[in-house]
């Protein structure tokens, strides 16, 4: 579908902000009006589709924002539980716990990025999550699991969409929650989750198709790391913890 509007913009509306375009305002695939409870979030996606050049086809990766708020007002009401049970998941095979045996920079490496974000989980939700070197799969203990669980649940329906997107792109559920807590940037969110392809890519550098994906990852992590900034969360605290610091 190409651009079919000229003016985009915000105007309020009951629970929030509506995004218009020339005065329409936008749907759903549902069919729902999309409406989000800030100013900022809305005014950031009545911007994508402001950016969509003149003539040209809509791309699901221009309006990243857009699907985020979209899954968040369709998706997740509906099927709630089963969003909560398939972000929670990952706490029992989290990418930060499986470490790799060698070479030894890789493994200082792993240690000096990821093991402060597990550190952070224990004392922020009492959840500590054990590592362990190789691929052998390790149970975690339950308290801990059932703590993560709850903090996935404690999220509104809207945040709770971006971190689904955040924990199935990193393919952990620790890297998702410390952007959902503003205490890791998209940037460190991306190198903490791509920390292993990262390192292979400096000792033998990166094809054009491991780019191409390399920079979808980036574009997603930084859409969900914006959408929850501009959603304001009051549960949300200050500060960040630097993937290796």
């Amino acid at each position: 579908m190409k651009r079919f509007y000229k003016d985009t913009g915000t105007d309020e509306a009951e629970g929030g902000y509506r995004v218009v375009l020339d005065g329409r305002p936008v749907r759903t695939p549902a069919k729902s009006v999309l409406v989000v409870p800030t100013r900022a979030l809305g005014e950031a996606i009545a911007a994508e589709w402001r950016d969509v050049p003149e003539k040209e086809d809509l791309q699901p990766s221009q309006l990243l924002l857009t699907r985020l708020a979209a899954s968040g007002l369709d998706r997740v009401p509906a099927q709630r539980e089963r969003v909560i049970g398939d972000t929670a998941k990952y706490a029992a095979s989290d990418l930060l716990c499986y470490r790799a045996p060698d070479p030894a920079s890789l493994v200082e490496r792993q240690h000096r990025t990821w093991q402060p974000l597990l550190d952070w989980a224990a004392e922020r939700y009492g959840a500590r999550l054990l590592p362990t070197a190789g691929t052998t799969f390790l149970d975690q203990p339950p308290d801990a699991v059932a703590q993560l669980r709850a903090a996935v649940a404690a999220h509104g329906d809207l945040a709770l969409s971006a971190l689904f997107n955040l924990t199935h792109i990193s393919g952990s559920l620790i890297i998702a929650l410390a952007v959902s807590e503003q205490r890791l940037s998209a940037a460190d969110a991306f190198t903490a989750a791509q920390l292993d392809e990262i390192f292979q890519i400096e000792r033998w550098g990166e094809d054009p198709i491991a780019a191409q994906r390399h920079a979808g990852i980036r574009k997603d992590i930084e859409a969900g790391t914006r959408f929850l900034a501009l959603l304001e969360d009051k549960r949300l605290k200050t500060g960040r913890l630097k993937a290796g610091a």
